[in-house]
């Protein structure tokens, strides 16, 4: 019967189900039919599913199911194939089906000894364990391990296929890892490279699962059978299907992650990159996870990064950017891959931000509006910020830092523009902890720039939601709110300065010194570092309300980090490069022995401490305080000599670290020009 007639839309349909479910619908044969024809509709349907399961189709369904005699081969093939259809793709058909307690009915099932209903509970099966709502079976559990096993030993490929499916859904922990491979599920799953196409596909993702951050389980896969699995993946590459040369792709870039040298022979980076930039044109999945595989290859290694330019992959992400109508998943995707490409390589980020829309399109999908002109790579990353995902939009953000870290484009001025500013100021009060750190991420290398550019984001109210959150509890929110903050006032001019001190407050500032965290600690340093470089007012600062923000520096460096102590000390650098009052007040701060009763100065200490860093700073600070500039000079250079800071400096000549050695020498002649004997 037609589907357009009356009596076959859903509300008939699942009234007529319901009916004959309960038996008054003309016995089994008119069960029968009514429940292949909600099938039939629904199968690739996202709107049908959604009708059908507002009118309560499912939780009948299951009736049907749960009720159906075990030799009613045809109504429990009819129902097992609805079910997976309403779990397939959509979220809200697999919580139904899992709600109405399909699954323990459908595992039962594969008992049936009609191969057709095993067929068909399988394939349902599998459908809702691809769906991240599924339960997560516990690995560990003993009678779970035997099910896993008989499964995987089952005859019926989609039996096999499934075990594989449950294996990749369930498997989180290396102890399930372990277990896994210590009750041979790992031969078994090898065992499936051999099989058809849907037996591959399935024992390359569950065989990604079971070695994920386990070198101990890679090691047992690379020798297998003498290095014949690892070559059967390898192969597996150059596959005709999308599908399975994704996923052995997965595979060797998880082999190689674990330990390069079990690929070292192969040289198959190369290759790998060649293959996932082809997949990108691929539709469905093999597209969609392409860039996320790549990104994952070669997150933090140079060398691809190069491989990968190389082969074009930052042109044919861009030209991806361009095209109309990009699904969510792959856009963040493409996005993830962008930013990875563009964390280290200016050439990279060079390449994405020279190129221009071809298609006159875009992907994005907008709550206020749909732009059809051209844009560049930089606008269409930009305008994702305020894509409809929350996922896209942390993405973006990844992307824009990425990108943003080219000093060349930061200094001409061409990153922070009004829809940048604005668009990532909403995101800095976004319910989301997630995306507010990323946008924070954003913001602290666009807010570098070195031009005028600032006040675009000072007008939109950056200043002001960058200081709510450095009081937020979140101390992920603290840390990258102080880290924006200080980048902000990198270079600032002294309007600026005041402007967001203003904002901040003194006390707020100096508590930020004094935060339980030690990296909030080392930016908040770092933060008042840039806000007194400059002109002596901007010293003054540190000195408001009643020596606030240097008495909370100078004690913080008795017994901070190392990192906290080398941005401390550049603090009092910068200080001591004012006026006298300035630098008077450093020296009282830096030989001034210990609350504890030591002799040792913190000056003294870090002089002779074993990081090179810290001890450039501690030069740093003595070079400022002996600049011969004026007669007080040499009282400070006296000072210095009777305390024993100049008697070290002295043993310094020959320091390992160059920068130490370099600065010495200067601190030297500087006490020599102060009225002391360097000899």
């Amino acid at each position: 019967m037609p589907a357009t007639k009356t009596n076959n839309r859903p509300e008939e349909l699942t009234e007529r189900l319901s009916s004959a479910a309960s038996g008054g619908g003309g016995g089994d044969g008119g069960l029968l039919k009514v429940l292949r024809e909600v099938k039939n509709q629904i199968i690739g349907n996202r709107t049908k599913k959604l009708w059908y399961l507002k009118l309560g189709a499912v939780p009948t369904i299951v009736s049907i199911l749960s009720s159906a005699a075990d030799s009613d081969s045809a109504l429990i093939v009819q129902a097992a194939a609805a079910l997976g259809s309403f779990a397939c793709g959509v979220d809200a058909g697999a919580r139904a089906v899992l709600d109405g307690g399909a699954v323990p009915i459908l595992v039962r099932l594969l008992s049936n000894r009609d191969e057709k209903v095993v067929d068909a509970c399988a394939r349902s099966l599998r459908m809702v364990f691809q769906s991240n709502l599924a339960p997560k079976y516990d690995i560990l559990e003993e009678k779970n391990m035997h099910f896993f096993l008989s499964l995987l030993n089952s005859e019926n490929d989609n039996v096999t296929e499934l075990a594989a499916s449950i294996i990749t859904h369930s498997c989180e922990t290396t102890a399930e890892q372990k277990a896994l491979c210590d009750n041979g599920v790992l031969q078994r799953l090898i065992a499936l490279l051999e099989g058809s196409t849907n037996q591959r596909d399935a024992g390359l993702d569950s065989l990604a699962a079971i070695m994920k951050s386990n070198s101990d389980v890679v090691s047992k896969l690379v020798t297998f059978n003498n290095g014949r699995a690892l070559n059967s993946i390898i192969e597996l590459v150059k596959d005709r299907c999308p599908r399975t040369r994704l996923l052995a792709c997965i595979c060797l870039i998880i082999i190689g992650n674990a330990c390069a040298d079990h690929l070292k022979e192969f040289d198959i980076n190369t290759e790998l990159i060649l293959v996932l930039v082809e997949l990108f044109e691929e539709p469905g999945r093999a597209g969609d996870d392409a860039p996320y595989a790549l990104a994952n290859l070669i997150a933090g290694k140079e060398d691809l990064h190069k491989q990968a330019f190389s082969v074009n992959a930052v042109e044919k992400l861009c030209n991806f950017l361009h095209k109309n109508a990009i699904e969510a998943k792959r856009l963040q995707g493409i996005l993830l891959a962008l930013a990875e490409l563009c964390s280290k390589l200016e050439i990279c980020r060079t390449k994405s931000l020279s190129l221009k829309g071809t298609y006159g399109e875009t992907v994005l999908r907008r709550q206020d509006r749909k732009i059809d002109l051209p844009m560049s790579v930089l606008d269409i990353v930009i305008g994702a910020l305020k894509h409809d995902c929350t996922e896209v939009r942390i993405a973006a953000c990844t992307c824009l830092r990425s990108i943003s870290r080219s000093l060349k484009s930061l200094s001409a001025g061409h990153l922070l523009n009004e829809a940048a500013a604005t668009s990532l100021i909403q995101l800095l009060h976004n319910q989301s902890t997630e995306v507010q750190v990323a946008a924070l991420g954003a913001v602290c290398n666009v807010v570098v720039d070195f031009a005028a550019r600032k006040s675009v984001f000072l007008r939109h109210g950056g200043a002001k939601e960058l200081v709510q959150l450095s009081r937020s509890m979140d101390s992920k929110l603290r840390l990258n709110a102080v880290r924006a903050l200080r980048n902000l006032l990198f270079l600032a001019d002294k309007i600026v300065k005041e402007n967001i001190l203003q904002e901040l407050t003194i006390s707020t500032l100096a508590s930020l010194v004094c935060d339980a965290e030690a990296s909030i600690q080392e930016q908040a340093m770092a933060l008042i570092r840039n806000l007194i470089d400059g002109s002596v007012d901007c010293i003054d600062h540190i000195f408001a309300e009643d020596d606030l923000i240097i008495t909370a520096v100078a004690r913080q460096l008795w017994g901070a980090t190392v990192p906290v102590c080398i941005q401390g000390m550049y603090v009092l650098s910068n200080v001591a490069a004012g006026n006298d009052f300035h630098k008077d007040a450093v020296m009282h701060h830096i030989l001034l022995p210990h609350d504890t009763g030591s002799d040792s100065s913190i000056l003294l200490r870090f002089l002779q401490n074993n990081d090179g860093r810290l001890r450039t700073a501690a030069i740093w600070c003595v070079i400022n305080l002996t600049y011969p500039g004026n007669c007080t000079a040499s009282e400070r250079v006296t000072r210095l000599r009777t305390s024993g800071v100049v008697s070290q400096i002295k043993s310094m000549v020959n320091d390992p670290c160059l920068d130490v050695k370099h600065r010495v020498r200067t601190a030297l002649e500087q006490c020599t020009v102060g009225g002391i004997n360097s000899a």
